[in-house]
């Protein structure tokens, strides 16, 4: 089950020609897919394009009515190399996935297709996570679509411009001869707007075709002397092409500006998706209006890579200075540019990341600030020496000012409440107590998020599904066991071959734990192998345990509910101190909250209006049992436990309480009695629509513990002084 659903919104993706489109960036692409003849489209899930691989599972039928191949792949490298089928047949294909990891990931099929070229047009989606909320390294993709020589697509961030850029980039693919990497950042990917449609069209070329009639060109695979003869296509050939058809089709825009004579001798250069940002910090300086009338002549530059040398000599002519936006260092556009005009004779005075950050995100503020030191140093404005004054906005109601609170924490990332992950890390504290701390290799995903408090867990990672590969060097004959996690997402991307595999092969003594939770959580919750959901369009149940050992693992053992503390901690300390050698491996299964409440909520809100019974299970602290130990929430950090005043008026420390947003998983009450005993957690039973003999159940109980109550007071009232 994906995160969400895009069954309605997919029949958007029939509308034919002269009729509006209006929705999200993501469905956007799919339809310029459809109206621009595309064969197959292959990809992996991950922000911020996880919702496309989503919208495409949706729209199957749609793609079956036109011949499409979708394909869910097992990874990124395996959707790169599907773009295979465009090198000698003129198919068009589309892969997507989130950059730069995939990107790395698929970096060997992709530096082959780049190299050997294509004839179909090929085109690459990556999903642009770059700066604040990223969750990834902070590199882009400029950089491999200048190794590789793929010429980069970096659209203004609005449906029309996304929309034609596939289909730009199809075209300029053929003409060239060469993939072509779309860029979408994570704003591109959601915005909402609306384009005027065109009908879709099935491939005059099919993929039946390709199969009935087999062609071969060996100067297309890439082994020398053929592979020498590419890189000089490269240049000789392909680039002059690319440069051609961007120049021809107009690919970049000139905005000359509104004839404001002042400004006329300054221009700025920016990247396309950047541009959104730049128009709104030139409104807020009034050399703009919100439609992206800018007083300052503008070099939108939809094609990142290459840079046209033509385009920058017309635009820079004249102008006594140019600002360029890039976000990131290197500065390749900057440093590319200052080239090109060197070697005009240009007088034009470049500016760049001298007037702006070096590396991060170019959100207004950061542009702004850059805008107004370029802008002063030409006498354009004043020099700012005091923060610019807000505007002035007429509050509805007249507050005084409060002071910042100094004490706020910053609040990282952290596990769902009920998370079915977080009991085994409550283990792994449990068995270090015992036995001592162990090296553990992170992986990927939901649990990385072991690496913070409480649980301070984890020592390296490296990348998706490789966290068993990441302790394959801490391997001592007679030493502690490194301990390694994966879940069954990366475990199925790259940990069975390049974890599981090679230790077996290796000999290896340590100890993986694979996060089972059916399906890839992490990326909004899409099936896989091991998924035990039933799939109509895709081949699940194969068990993660089978697959193990049927590559050589002998030690394997299963829990099948993660919530098991018991279990849980007796299963990890036999890994970790048994005789057995070879690697060991233990598969934790259990569905991942948010998904089963996103799926169980709805159930219960109609059971409920229906008038049916419903039973919801809570868990809560007795107040005057705890002793503020607080081992609940220490080895729990779950964010529905907190602490409250003690109502006991001789103790001062605090004790744990549950709020409503508690989900019944119950780990807090075996933490507490797994770390000591724990008498204060009790579980509660909220009935809804309650039946006859639940009143009177109840009723009878409220009897009989009235009566207790009513005997425990009298007897305190004879011994009260």
């Amino acid at each position: 089950m994906a995160e969400r659903s895009f069954v309605e919104e997919v029949k958007k993706l029939r509308l034919g020609a002269g009729e509006v489109f209006s929705g999200e960036g993501i469905l956007a692409v799919t339809k310029a897919l459809l109206e621009s003849g595309v064969a197959y489209v292959a990809g992996y899930q991950g922000s911020p394009i996880s919702h496309l691989m989503d919208v495409l599972a949706d729209a199957q039928d749609i793609l079956a009515e036109h011949g499409i191949r979708f394909e869910n792949s097992a990874s990124e490298a395996t959707a790169a190399a599907s773009l295979a089928a465009s090198v000698n047949y003129p198919l068009r294909g589309a892969v997507t996935f989130k950059a730069t990891v995939g990107t790395n990931v698929a970096s060997d099929a992709l530096a082959n297709l780049a190299s050997g070229g294509v004839t179909g047009g090929a085109l690459i989606i990556v999903g642009e996570d770059y700066g604040e909320g990223s969750s990834i390294m902070q590199e882009r993709s400029h950089a491999f679509a200048m190794k590789s020589q793929m010429w980069l697509l970096d659209p203004r961030p609005n449906l029309p411009c996304i929309v034609q850029a596939v289909k730009d980039g199809f075209d300029l693919s053929e003409a060239s001869n060469t993939p072509v990497m779309l860029q979408l950042r994570v704003r591109s990917c959601h915005v909402h707007g609306q384009f005027v449609s065109s009908d879709n069209r099935r491939s005059a070329f099919t993929i039946t075709d390709a199969l009935e009639n087999p062609m071969r060109d060996v100067n297309r695979i890439v082994l020398p002397p053929a592979s020498f003869l590419h890189e000089r296509e490269k240049i000789s050939q392909r680039w002059p092409a690319a440069v051609k058809f961007i120049e021809d089709r107009r690919l970049n825009e000139f905005f000359e500006g509104d004839g404001d004579e002042n400004f006329a001798n300054l221009g700025i250069a920016v990247q396309g998706g950047s541009y959104n940002t730049l128009i709104r910090a030139l409104e807020q300086l009034g050399l703009a209006d919100v439609f992206g009338e800018s007083k300052i002549p503008l070099y939108v530059m939809n094609v990142a890579y290459p840079l046209i040398d033509a385009e920058w000599e017309r635009f820079c002519a004249g102008k006594q200075a140019v600002l360029v936006l890039e976000e990131g260092q290197p500065n390749f556009v900057e440093q590319n540019a200052a080239n090109i005009l060197r070697q005009q004779g240009a007088a034009t005075a470049l500016h760049g990341k001298d007037l702006l950050p070096l590396a991060g995100e170019y959100n207004t503020a950061v542009v702004l600030k850059g805008l107004r030191a370029f802008l002063a140093q030409y006498g354009k404005i004043e020099p700012v020496t005091a923060p610019a004054p807000a505007k002035k906005v007429i509050p509805l109601v007249l507050e005084p000012a409060k002071p910042v609170d100094e004490s706020v924490h910053a609040r990282p990332p952290g596990f769902c409440t009920g998370c079915p992950e977080r009991p085994i890390f409550t283990a792994m504290k449990l068995v270090e107590r015992e036995i001592g701390a162990h090296h553990v290799s992170a992986d990927i995903g939901c649990h990385l998020f072991s690496i913070l408090p409480p649980f301070n867990l984890g020592n390296t990672t490296m990348g998706y599904g490789l966290g068993s590969a990441s302790a394959a060097a801490l391997n001592a004959p007679g030493g502690k066991r490194a301990i390694s996690v994966m879940g069954d997402g990366g475990f199925w991307h790259n940990g069975l071959t390049s974890g599981i595999a090679n230790a077996v092969f290796n000999k290896s003594d340590n100890l993986t734990i694979v996060v089972d939770n059916s399906y890839t959580s992490a990326t909004g919750g899409q099936d896989i192998p091991s998924s035990t959901a039933l799939n109509t369009t895709r081949s699940t149940g194969h068990a993660i345990e089978a697959a193990v050992k049927g590559v050589g693992v002998k030690w394997v053992r299963t829990i099948r509910r993660t919530y098991d503390l018991k279990t849980m901690k007796a299963t990890l300390k036999e890994a970790l101190t048994t005789g057995a050698r070879g690697p060991k491996v233990l598969i934790a299964q259990s569905e991942c909250m948010l998904n089963k409440q996103r799926r169980e909520k709805p159930k219960t809100r109609k059971a409920i209006a229906d008038g049916q019974r419903v039973v919801r299970e809570r868990f809560g602290v007795d107040s005057d049992t705890c002793t503020g130990d607080h081992s609940c929430i220490r080895l729990s950090g779950c964010p529905s436990l907190t602490i409250k005043p003690n109502p006991d008026p001789l103790r001062t420390d605090p004790v744990a309480s549950v709020l409503d947003s508690c989900v019944g998983c119950g780990l807090c009450g075996e933490v507490s009695h797994a770390a000591v005993l724990c008498p204060s957690f009790y579980r509660a039973q909220i009935v809804t629509n309650p039946t006859r003999w639940d009143k009177l159940r109840q009723r009878m109980r409220g009897a009989v513990i009235g009566w207790l109550q009513g005997r425990d007071a009298a007897r305190r009232a004879r011994y009260a002084f």
